[in-house]
């Protein structure tokens, strides 16, 4: 049985959240997350682990301006005070990149209204550590192999949908995601897709773009059969709110 969806859900942590490449070319950077957000991304990650302290600036502060434009939101990786700087919509990190290793720091150093994201990998007690830090989302992964971070811990489906079931949190699934699998990850019930490479390196960004937001949609229609379908004699209903 798919998890059901948290009541704290936040309605701007759902669906697709494409996280950018390094790009040393600011021009084919921004053009890259225009095609993006022209399909419909609401979620951007700037992440640039080769730029320089000043290009980063750059790179961040433009993408913010177009992500603006669109209505989308942008977070920072790794880097709190960039994020600050620019004010930009969030930052992503890793216990290594939060100030002096802590969750709670970065929460606070953000303050209550930008969006802390935290990187778990496979571990659900770091989840609860940055839950009670006060993280907005909590990222597990990576799911499958992935290019962009080949070494990086693997993280099971089934610690997806454990994460799901304990955390009331959007959680986000990270690492190797395709058009191909992503239903896969949908079923834990996870609420946002970190997708890098399959998006990016696509020959038509726009349309990848919708076509994974078909996939959640087709996921919500599922839902919404479970729930309204009667439940057959002896048959187990998927628990959820009130109609």
């Amino acid at each position: 049985m798919k998890p059901t969806p948290p009541a704290a859900t936040d309605s701007r942590l759902c669906g697709l959240y494409a996280i950018t490449q390094d790009d040393p070319l600011l021009p084919r950077l921004s053009a890259l997350v225009s095609a993006a957000l022209d399909g419909g991304v609401k979620l951007v990650q700037y992440r640039n682990k080769s730029a320089s302290r000043a290009l980063r600036r750059a790179q961040a502060a433009e993408l913010l301006r177009i992500c603006r434009a669109a209505g989308a939101r942008l977070i920072i990786n790794d880097d709190v005070w960039l994020a600050v700087e620019i004010g930009a919509d969030g930052v992503h990190v890793s216990r290594a990149d939060a100030p002096g290793g802590s969750f709670k720091a970065a929460r606070e150093a953000l303050g209550p209204r930008r969006i802390l994201g935290v990187s778990c990998h496979n571990d659900l007690a770091r989840g609860a550590e940055a839950a009670s830090a006060g993280a907005d989302y909590l990222a597990f992964g990576s799911v499958f192999a992935s290019a962009t971070k080949p070494g990086a811990p693997r993280a099971t489906l089934d610690d997806l949908a454990e994460a799901q079931r304990r955390f009331a949190l959007p959680i986000a699934a990270v690492g190797g995601i395709t058009l191909k699998n992503a239903a896969e990850v949908l079923a834990t019930g996870t609420q946002l897709i970190a997708v890098c490479s399959d998006l990016f390196n696509a020959m038509d960004i726009t349309s990848r773009v919708r076509n994974y937001a078909k996939l959640f949609a087709r996921d919500d229609a599922n839902d919404m059969e479970r729930i309204a379908k009667p439940a057959r004699k002896g048959e187990l209903r998927p628990s959820g709110p009130a109609p």
